[in-house]
C-alpha cells in the first residue's frame, strides 16, 4: 500500500473519530449493549420488587449484579410513542408523528441506533422493534431499531469480532392476548396475587393477573438465554444489560394511562465492568434517558436535542438510595392511542411526577379517556383499553360503580394525587383547597417544562396529533355512547 493511501485512512479514522468524539481508549473498551423491552408490564411487577407471586430470576440477578431502579418511567403509556422517545432520547411531544399509536417516526429525527452504528458498531433487534406504524411514511427505509434478526442467536453468530455490539430484544410478552387460566394452570397460587386497588378483587381478575405474571415470566426466561451466550462467549462483563418495559399492563386504567400502573416502569441495569453491584437507586429517570446513556456509554456525546439525560454518572457512582437530587421529578405524556373515538381524535394528556405527588392535566376532558362504548366482540369498546377478562368484569358488575367511572368515565381537567397516601392514584385532590399550592406549584413547573421543551400544546396552542394518519384499522362503526 502507498504511503499516500495509508495517510488518507488515519486520517479518515481520526476525522471519524472527531465527528463522534471518540477517543482511541474509549474505542477499545467501548461496552456491547443489550437493551431488553417486555411490551406492557408495570412497576412492580418483578420478583425483586417483592411481588410474592411471579418469578424473575434473571432480572432479579441483573439488579443485584448492577442497579436496581425504584422511580423509572416511561415517555409515553403506549407501545408506538414510548419505543419512539427510546430511539430518539425525547419527549414524544416533540417528535411529530412518532408521538402516537400507529403513526410513524420521521426520519429527521436521528436515533441512537443509527449513530452507534455510524460510529462502528454492529447494530440489530429481534421480535418488536419500533411499532406498531409504517417505517417508511416517516422517509425511513428501515425499521428504527436497526437490522432485523431472527432472534438473538443469529445476531450474535453475525456479530464481527473486532466491533462492539448493540442488540435491541423487543419481546411481545406481556401484551395480550392470553390463553385464560394459564397463570394458575402453571403453579401460580391466585390468593397470594396482590389486586390494585383500581380492579375490582374477584377470582376471574386474580387469574387474570396470574395469566399476566406468566408471561413476564416467559420474557424473563428469554433474556436469560441471551445473558446466557453472552457469558459463555466471555463478554458478560463488558456488556451493558438493561431490562424494562414499554408502557404498562394491559388492564383498566394502566396501560394508555398517565396513573403509576401506566408509566411507572420495571427497571434493572447491570455492566460489571464499571457498575458496583447490589444497588438500589431512587431517583426519578426516564426511559428517554436510555438513548444519551447508551450514546455516552459508546464514547459519542449525545445530540443537543435529546431531552434525556445520561445516566452514565449516577451507574458509575458507588451509592444507593438518592444518588442525584436534582433528579426529582419525571414529566410525560400521551396523545392518541387506539383509534377509538369519533374521527379518531385522541385524549391529550401530560403529567409531573415527584416523589409525593402526581398532577395530570387533560387537555380535553370532555372526551371519553378511554374511548366511546361500541358494542362489537372481544374489541372496540372503549377501545383504549385493551380487551381482557379484568375489563369485562369491570363493565358488567353494577355493584362497584367507583372503580368503572374511574376506569372509563370522564376526567377533569386537573388531577392531583397524593401518591405516599394513595398509591394507586384514586383520590383526586385538585378541587381541595388544602392542596391549592401544591397544585399551582406542580402545574407551573409542568409548564414551565413544556415550554422548555417545546410543546404545541404549550408553545403554540395547536394540536396536530389528531389529524395526522393513523396506520392502524380505523374503520369501526360508531354506536351510541352506553349510558350507565
Amino acid at each position: 500500500m502507498k504511503k499516500s493511501s495509508q495517510v488518507r485512512i488515519v486520517l479518515t479514522v481520526y476525522a471519524l473519530l472527531i465527528v463522534f468524539n471518540i477517543s482511541g481508549s474509549v474505542l477499545a473498551q467501548r461496552p456491547n449493549i443489550l437493551f431488553c423491552l417486555s411490551d406492557d408490564q408495570s412497576y412492580p411487577h418483578a420478583s425483586a420488587y417483592g411481588e410474592p407471586v411471579i418469578k424473575t430470576p434473571v432480572f432479579d440477578r441483573i439488579a443485584k449484579q448492577g442497579i436496581l431502579f425504584t422511580q423509572a418511567y416511561c415517555a409515553a403509556p403506549s407501545c408506538t410513542p414510548s419505543r419512539s422517545a427510546i430511539l430518539t432520547g425525547q419527549d414524544i411531544w416533540r417528535l411529530g408523528q412518532g408521538g402516537q399509536l400507529f403513526g410513524t417516526l420521521p426520519a429527521e429525527h436521528a436515533v441512537y441506533t443509527e449513530m452507534l452504528s455510524k460510529s462502528g458498531y454492529h447494530v440489530g433487534y429481534s421480535d418488536k422493534g419500533w411499532a406498531p406504524g409504517r417505517v417508511n411514511a416517516g422517509g425511513r427505509k428501515s425499521n428504527p431499531a436497526g437490522t432485523k434478526f431472527k432472534n438473538f442467536q443469529e445476531f450474535f453468530a453475525n456479530a464481527p469480532n473486532d466491533k462492539p455490539w448493540c442488540f435491541w430484544f423487543g419481546s411481545r410478552d406481556p401484551h395480550r392476548g392470553y390463553k385464560k387460566g394459564s397463570g394458575i394452570s402453571s403453579g401460580m397460587d391466585p390468593a397470594k396475587v396482590r389486586v390494585p386497588k383500581i380492579f375490582p378483587d374477584t377470582d376471574e381478575v386474580r387469574s387474570d393477573i396470574c395469566d399476566y405474571f406468566l408471561e413476564i415470566q416467559r420474557f424473563d426466561s428469554q433474556v436469560g438465554e441471551m445473558l446466557e451466550l453472552i457469558k459463555q462467549a466471555g463478554q458478560i462483563d463488558n456488556t451493558l444489560v438493561v431490562i424494562t418495559s414499554d408502557n404498562g399492563m394491559p388492564f383498566p386504567r394502566a396501560k394508555a394511562n398517565l396513573y403509576d400502573l401506566g408509566t411507572r416502569m420495571p427497571l434493572a441495569i447491570s455492566w460489571p465492568k464499571q457498575i458496583s453491584a447490589n444497588r438500589k437507586v431512587e431517583d426519578f429517570v426516564n426511559l428517554t434517558d436510555l438513548a444519551p446513556t447508551f450514546l455516552e456509554a459508546a464514547g459519542i456525546k449525545p445530540p443537543k436535542e435529546m431531552t434525556g439525560r445520561s445516566l452514565i454518572n449516577l451507574l458509575k457512582s458507588k451509592k444507593s438510595g438518592i444518588v442525584e437530587p436534582r433528579r426529582d421529578a419525571v414529566y410525560t405524556g400521551r396523545e392518541r392511542h387506539a383509534w377509538c373515538r369519533i374521527d379518531g381524535k385522541g385524549y391529550p394528556a401530560r403529567m409531573i411526577r415527584t416523589r409525593d405527588f402526581l398532577y395530570i392535566r387533560n387537555y380535553e376532558p370532555d372526551r371519553m379517556p378511554a374511548g366511546i362504548y361500541q358494542i362489537k366482540t372481544n374489541e372496540g369498546h372503549y377501545g383504549d383499553v385493551d380487551y381482557s377478562p379484568t375489563k369485562e368484569v369491570m363493565i358488567a358488575d353494577n355493584s362497584d360503580d367507583v372503580l368503572f367511572k374511574k376506569a372509563f368515565g370522564k376526567r377533569p381537567h386537573h388531577e392531583l394525587y397524593d401518591c405516599k397516601k394513595d398509591p394507586y392514584q384514586l383520590n383526586n385532590l385538585a378541587s381541595d383547597p388544602e392542596y391549592r399550592s401544591t397544585l399551582n406549584e406542580l402545574s407551573k413547573r409542568l409548564t414551565k417544562h413544556l415550554k422548555a421543551t417545546g410543546d404545541p400544546r404549550e408553545t403554540t396552542g395547536k394540536a396536530p396529533w389528531d389529524d395526522w394518519p393513523y396506520y392502524g384499522r380505523s374503520n369501526w362503526k360508531i354506536l351510541p355512547v352506553k349510558s350507565n
